[in-house]
């Protein structure tokens, strides 16, 4: 499947919002396209407030990508579990996403502004 996952450059800039909070800002982010499912932006790690992001204990292994690990958005009223994921070795394939941060579509807005 792997040949099936392309990793291009997000054209524009690319925020993420929860809480009342921008979280990630980004003009150099990633976007992960795979098979016929909707494609997730990557934000590189340093355009990402990770002081909003605690590491959660949940991970999760993709037979694709690797192992993923999970991150709760502390917000000011309010903690979103496990709203955000990271491949921090991820399989030779889709190495061009190590260590960026993705979110959680339901619980997180992503948009090109």
């Amino acid at each position: 499947m792997t040949t099936q996952i392309r990793i291009d450059p997000a054209e524009g800039c690319w925020v993420a919002r929860a809480e009342g909070a921008i979280i990630a800002e980004s003009r150099a982010a990633l976007m992960l396209t795979e098979g016929a499912r909707a494609p997730v932006i990557y934000f590189p790690r340093a355009d990402v407030a990770m002081a909003f992001l605690e590491p959660s204990a949940r991970v999760t292994r993709c037979p694709h990508k690797g192992e993923t690990a999970y991150f709760s958005i502390m917000g000011p009223s309010a903690t979103v579990p496990d709203a955000a994921w990271s491949y921090e070795a991820p399989l030779p394939g889709v190495a061009g996403i190590a260590g960026a941060i993705a979110f959680d579509p339901a619980l997180v807005t992503v948009e090109r502004i």
